[in-house]
């Protein structure tokens, strides 16, 4: 059996309930490319939490889902304002700038989180045939830092993106975490604050492997499933990727996968706290908390329980949490983290 990590929710394995539903969709003959019952249901679920009107479109992984997303929003002479530390700029290797032909324009977010003053003062030279035009602001939620951004705080964003012109994307990978921390529905911080289109995660929540991307304008949803096929995301059995969405929908799954979660994140916090020789560096929002460590103390904890180190310049390391976390793994990682500080 392989040994718990707090490396990334990437790395659990399915919720039982998720695995359940794909055995039994795991029966028979079902039609191909999304035209089953599975899918439709899923899709009937989403339209539930975010609008009849609104156009869903299951996906495999998040880098397809937040490229396609992007692209439907995009020209190859556009420019995409993110984050500094965003997915799309960090850790989707150059996928973006290949498939969409667009500059990433990174805007500094020290805790993870942009302001919408920061942003406005990276939109530069608007017409200008020599300089890449802003056309979509993109950000995360939760963030890479596992902070969360308030729904004023994506209002003020939404504003921005109004005042130039501009669509809204965000990448959910995590919004169900988002969401418990929120305490509020889905469409109140995404359809509701003027986000254009959403990919909404279900792999670190819960998944084997699955996203969709939510449009919530027709007219953008208009060429997506074209872009979908190009992109080589269309996937041919997707009762597979509908079953598991259809279960995560179903009595709130979704919601208690990412409340546990995250009090399982509080929780580490709430250890690592009692340490003098640590710094919790951010707010932790949603199921990550970053902190200092002692440089010696990493590697023999990682060698228990692996975790990455976020920056190597300053011994920051990302500790993640997930559905099936457990108190007593947490209670035991701060045991070892103890005996390690005592031996150092």
């Amino acid at each position: 059996m392989h040994k718990k990590t707090f490396a990334s929710d990437n790395y659990s394995g399915v919720h039982p309930a998720v695995m359940q539903a794909l055995l039994k969709a795991n029966t028979g003959h079902a039609a191909s490319y999304g035209a089953d019952e599975y899918t439709a249901d899923a899709i009937e679920k989403f339209k539930a939490l975010f609008g009849k009107d609104t156009s869903v479109y299951l996906v495999y992984n998040g880098t397809g889902a937040n490229v396609l997303g992007l692209q439907t929003l995009t020209q190859s002479f556009h420019s995409i304002l993110c984050s500094d530390l965003a997915h799309i700029n960090v850790d989707e290797s150059t996928a973006p700038e290949k498939f969409l032909g667009c500059k990433l324009i990174p805007v500094s977010a020290p805790n993870g989180k942009m302001t919408a003053q920061a942003i406005e003062q990276r939109i530069q030279r608007l017409d200008d045939q020599h300089h890449a035009q802003a056309r979509v602001i993109s950000l995360s939620q939760s963030t890479e830092y596992g902070t969360v951004y308030t729904v004023e705080e994506l209002q003020q964003i939404a504003a921005v993106a109004k005042k130039y012109d501009l669509f809204f994307h965000m990448d959910g990978s995590r919004i169900s975490n988002a969401a418990v921390s929120l305490k509020t529905e889905f469409a109140r911080f995404t359809r509701d604050v003027g986000v254009d289109v959403l990919s909404f995660g279900g792999t670190k929540n819960g998944m084997m492997f699955g996203e969709a991307v939510i449009i919530f304008n027709p007219e953008i949803a208009r060429y997506f499933k074209f872009f979908r096929k190009q992109g080589m995301q269309l996937h041919s059995k997707m009762r597979f990727i509908g079953a598991q969405f259809s279960a995560l929908l179903t009595n709130n799954l979704w919601e208690s996968n990412a409340a546990h979660s995250n009090q399982m994140a509080r929780l580490l916090e709430e250890e690592l706290r009692k340490f003098p020789e640590i710094r919790i560096t951010q707010s932790v929002d949603a199921n990550g908390v970053f902190a200092i460590f002692p440089q010696n103390i990493i590697e023999p904890l990682q060698q228990q329980n692996f975790f990455y180190v976020w920056n190597e310049r300053t011994n920051e390391v990302r500790l993640m949490c997930s559905f099936d976390t457990t108190e007593s793994e947490i209670r035991d990682f701060a045991a070892r983290l103890r005996l390690e500080l005592v031996s150092a």
